[in-house]
C-alpha cells in the first residue's frame, strides 16, 4: 500500500495495545466493519513501485450472487426512509455483498495488477495472509496519522459525472462531515478540529465523488485502542447518528460485511494510512468464494431505484475487470 512492501511476518494480534507496545516494523491492519481486529506484524519494509511476483488473473465466467436482490434492496431503502420520517436516524448506508465461487488453485492477488491498470485508486492495498487475500482499489482515506496529526477524508456523493451530483449528495456529505468531526472530538484537542476541504469533486475511473477532509490534533498519550474506539466503523459507510444507523444495518443486511467497509491499511509507530475498505475484493479460503461489496447512502430524499442503480454503478467497472456477470 502506498509504495510500501511489507514481508516476513513474525507475529499476529487482535489487541490494539500491541500497536503501541511494538512500534518498529509495520503492522498490517484489517478492522472488520462489525468490529474485531487483525493486526499482522512484518519485520521487513521496503519502498517499491508495485507488488512483485503477483500471479496472473484468470477472469471469472459465471454469475455473481448478491446478498440483497433488487427488490430486497429497494424495500430496504423504503424501510430506511420510514425510519428517517420517524426521526430514528438521518442517513444510513445500505450495502449488499456479491459473491462468486473460485477454484482452490486460484489466487485473487493477480487482480491487483488488473486494477492498477484499469482502475487505479489512491488507497489501493494488497494483503496476502494464509487464511485470506484482500485486493482493494479504495478511493477513500479512513485515517492518516503523522505524529499527533490525524485526518479522515469521507466520501459521500457519487455520480457518473459532476452534473449528476445532487443536493441530496451534498446534504449527505455535510451530515457525514459533522459525524466525523464528532468522532475526532473524542480523541483530539478542543479547537483543533477543522475541515480544510469540503465537498470537492474528485474524478475516479467511471464516476465522480464528493470528498471532504476533517483533521485534528490528537490529545497527549492517546492510544491506538482509543483511536479505533472513537472512529470505527467509518462514518461514511455507516450513517448518522452512527449507533442508530448500525442497528438498522444489522436488521436489513442479511450477511456481515467483514473487511468491506472496515479499515484496511498499515501502522508504523505514530504514522499510518488506513483506507475505508470499499471497492474491495476479498477471498475467504474456508468458503472458496470471492466477495465484493457495494452500497449507497440513503436519506429522506432517496429514490429506491436510483439507489439500487448507484450500487450497480459502483460495482460494474470492477466486476467487469474481475469477470462474470452481476
Amino acid at each position: 500500500m502506498g509504495g510500501l512492501l511489507a514481508t516476513q511476518i513474525d507475529l499476529e494480534s487482535t489487541d490494539p495495545a500491541d500497536l503501541d507496545r511494538i512500534q518498529s516494523g509495520l503492522w498490517a491492519v484489517i478492522n472488520n466493519f462489525e468490529g474485531g481486529f487483525r493486526f499482522v506484524h512484518f519485520t521487513k519494509v521496503e519502498r517499491v513501485s508495485k507488488p512483485p511476483n503477483l500471479p496472473a488473473w484468470r477472469k471469472l465466467a459465471g454469475r455473481w450472487s448478491t446478498s440483497l436482490d433488487q427488490n430486497a434492496y429497494q424495500n430496504g431503502v423504503s424501510n430506511i426512509r420510514e425510519a428517517i420520517s420517524r426521526g430514528d436516524v438521518y442517513q444510513v448506508n445500505l450495502c449488499r455483498v456479491l459473491s462468486h465461487p473460485i477454484s482452490n488453485d486460484q489466487s485473487i492477488l493477480g487482480l491487483a495488477t488488473e486494477l492498477a491498470s484499469a482502475n487505479p485508486a489512491p488507497h489501493a492495498v494488497v494483503i496476502s495472509l494464509p487464511e485470506v487475500e484482500i485486493v482493494s482499489a479504495s478511493p477513500e482515506l479512513f485515517i492518516k496519522r503523522y505524529g499527533d496529526e490525524l485526518m479522515s477524508s469521507p466520501i459521500k456523493g457519487t455520480g457518473k459525472n459532476e452534473a449528476e451530483i445532487l443536493e441530496k449528495d451534498k446534504a449527505e456529505n455535510i451530515m457525514i462531515v459533522d459525524l466525523v468531526r464528532h468522532d475526532l472530538s473524542q480523541i483530539c484537542e478542543m479547537g483543533s478540529i477543522h475541515v480544510p476541504r469540503l465537498m470537492e469533486v474528485e474524478q475516479h475511473p467511471g464516476l465522480v465523488h464528493l470528498v471532504s477532509d476533517v483533521s485534528g490534533k490528537l490529545l497527549p498519550n492517546i492510544s491506538w485502542a482509543e483511536i479505533f474506539t472513537a472512529i470505527s466503523p467509518p462514518g461514511s459507510v455507516s450513517g448518522a447518528p452512527k449507533i442508530a444507523a448500525l442497528e438498522i444495518i444489522k436488521e436489513l443486511e442479511p450477511v456481515e460485511r467483514g473487511p468491506y467497509c472496515g479499515g484496511i491499511g498499515w501502522i508504523m509507530g505514530d504514522k499510518s494510512e488506513i483506507a475505508v475498505g470499499i471497492r474491495t475484493f476479498w477471498r475467504d479460503f474456508k468458503s472458496n468464494q470471492i466477495y465484493f461489496g457495494t452500497g449507497a447512502g440513503i436519506t429522506w430524499g432517496s429514490d429506491p431505484l436510483k439507489e439500487w442503480n448507484e450500487t450497480v454503478l459502483k460495482a460494474d467497472r470492477l466486476i467487469q475487470i474481475a469477470g462474470g456477470q452481476m
